[in-house]
């Protein structure tokens, strides 16, 4: 039989101790506010503040609970010191061989008409044009698990002051990330963003990176300037490699490399890769990588052939946590609310990366339960997580005052003995 008491006491254990390491420096009241949200994001899976706050279980008022955690998210200014703290709880999952995978994503609110700075964006599932905003992210492949674990993400208006341009909200990004984890990674970039801009960006910085080319470049093939598509067509597959995709059938992919230069950077040796068998058309990547190196190999796999698990990612984040259905209005609002979202999931991925603890192994056997266990571990942890804390009678105030008044005075009794 299941002791859901110790798992609940468990789980609430582990969201206190990680929201109080990433908010150590911030006030009471503030610390005390993203513990709530963090706890009422996993007990909910919904971004609704009304929701929320039906996870907290507290004795005053449904509204007076809503107002005081929308006007907390309004006064939140401490945004940089809270992902600092964060982005340190995820560097040892970080090495030379992750992949950070960059791309633009959107949020959608086509019904809105109130919203600060609202946008028209193209929706990517659907090819539309909508009204929404802009939202650019960075998540890092963990090598082991090859785990998406968000590092950057940022929800932009072309309407809102200060706004230049996608590129330079796309670099905003990438900077972030080489400020907190420095020349580690290797980024993974779209065709989005086969830009010279993009391809002088990473040269210059000394970074590695692969980025997936358009079928309309031009490249430098021993010592001529042709489209990239010809040269592809040199280039048949020398070698081989099987995987399972995400819907767990066997694949064949044949991967080429070619040495080429770009117009724009004639002085810099790049090498061009060539995949088949991942659809029609072959796949055509430009990397500063040596095309003798493991990592290459490891790049290409894990940013193309795992690519579903970004994707998957996004769609995690939106629906599994309904985030597109927010009641916010302001964009510092939206902001934290995004920044809270994502520093939860982080915790998925965290508590995801650890040895198969007592806790992690009862959290997926409940979820089995009630669903079948899916290749992206997110939705068994935040299922199982979920399902535990909806059997608790109290939120997260009442053992965060218990357990922390507990710890204190097993401390001033261990001062108390003598020596």
């Amino acid at each position: 039989m299941t002791n859901y008491t110790r798992l609940i006491y468990e789980i609430k254990r582990k969201v206190s101790n990680f929201s109080k390491k990433i908010s150590k420096d911030l006030s009471k009241p503030k610390t005390k506010f993203i513990s709530q949200m963090i706890y009422g994001l996993l007990d909910s899976q919904s971004v609704l503040l009304s929701n929320i706050g039906r996870s907290l279980k507290e004795d005053n008022l449904l509204k007076k609970t809503v107002e005081r955690l929308s006007r907390n998210l309004e006064n939140f200014d401490e945004q940089e010191d809270l992902i600092g703290k964060y982005i340190k709880e995820v560097k040892p999952h970080i090495d030379d061989n992750t992949v950070f995978c960059c791309d633009k994503s959107d949020v959608v609110k086509p019904y809105s008409k109130k919203l600060e700075a609202l946008d028209r964006v193209r929706d990517g599932s659907k090819g539309e044009t909508e009204k929404g905003y802009d939202t650019f992210e960075i998540t890092a492949l963990t090598d082991k698990k090859a785990l998406p674990v968000e590092v950057y993400s940022h929800i932009y208006s072309s309407l809102e002051s200060g706004f230049k341009s996608r590129n330079i909200e796309a670099l905003k990004g990438l900077d972030f990330v080489e400020k907190h984890f420095g020349k580690k990674g290797i980024y993974a970039l779209d065709r989005g963003y086969d830009a010279n801009m993009y391809y002088e960006y990473f040269t210059e910085g000394n970074k590695d990176f692969v980025i997936r080319a358009k079928g309309n470049r031009n490249v430098i093939y021993k010592g001529k300037s042709l489209n990239i598509k010809k040269v592809a067509a040199l280039y048949k597959g020398k070698y081989a490699y099987r995987y399972r995709n995400q819907n767990n059938k066997e694949r064949k992919l044949k991967f080429s490399y070619a040495p080429i230069k770009l117009p724009a950077l004639k002085d810099t040796e790049l090498t061009m890769v060539i995949v088949r068998g991942h659809g029609i058309n072959p796949t055509m990547i430009i990397t500063n990588l040596n095309p003798n190196s493991k990592r290459l190999t490891l790049a290409v796999l894990k940013a193309y052939i795992k690519r579903w698990r970004i994707e998957e990612y996004f769609r995690f984040k939106k629906q599994k946590f309904d985030f597109e259905n927010f009641r916010v209005r302001s964009l510092k609002k939206i902001r934290n609310l995004d920044l809270i979202l994502s520093i939860t999931i982080g915790f998925l991925a965290l508590f995801s990366n650890q040895k198969k603890t007592k806790l992690r192994v009862f959290v997926k056997k409940v979820s089995e339960r009630i669903f079948d266990i899916p290749d992206f571990e997110y939705y068994a942890l935040a299922d199982g997580i979920r399902e535990i804390l909806a059997k608790s009678y109290t939120g997260i105030a009442s053992f965060l005052k218990s357990y922390y008044k507990k710890r204190r005075s097993q401390k001033k009794l261990r001062l108390s003995l003598p020596l």
